[in-house]
């Protein structure tokens, strides 16, 4: 089991953005199991009050997605990390297809998002898996590409005029 050190080691992202708590298997190269909580701590939950019907407090399904591919890109960079986006390769989601959303995810449940790593191409991965919660799939997701791009590629470049 992995906890903070490895996945920061991995991802630039931080709070409020790292949605990725432990991982619990690595096989790298092949697959990941990671493991988010969902907790009335996060930002999103700060304006919500008992006033709120309970479908308010469902986890926004955008963020579902992004801690998925938060765990494929830890399971990308697991043989070699570069969590400065300065420097080195950048880390770039470029499409999702087949993502299906079973039922709301809520505070309290514990996500595992269970990551296969379906092919590489040179710069470029594909990946697929689910998301689960006590067992049940709350997310599939049928494939997300991954590309690396230099991180000196994408910074602006001065005009003239």
């Amino acid at each position: 089991m992995s906890g903070q050190r490895e996945i920061r080691a991995r991802l630039p992202h931080r709070f409020p953005m790292l949605l990725v708590d432990r991982l619990v298997d690595v096989v790298p190269g092949e697959r990941l199991t990671a493991l988010k909580a969902v907790t009335c701590n996060e930002p999103w939950y700060e304006k919500l009050g008992p006033q709120n019907p309970d479908q308010d407090f469902a986890y926004p399904p955008s963020l579902l997605v992004e801690s998925w591919c938060q765990a494929a890109g830890v399971l990308a960079t697991w043989d070699d990390p570069n969590p400065d986006v300065l420097q080195g390769q950048v880390m770039l989601f470029g499409a999702m297809t087949g993502v299906e959303f079973h039922r709301p995810v809520l505070p309290a449940e514990v996500l595992e998002h269970r990551v296969r790593l379906d092919r590489r191409i040179d710069d470029t991965l594909l990946f697929e898996g689910d998301s689960r919660s006590a067992g049940e799939t709350v997310m599939t997701v049928g494939r997300i590409v991954m590309t690396f791009r230099p991180a000196e590629s994408l910074r602006p470049t001065a005009t003239t005029g």
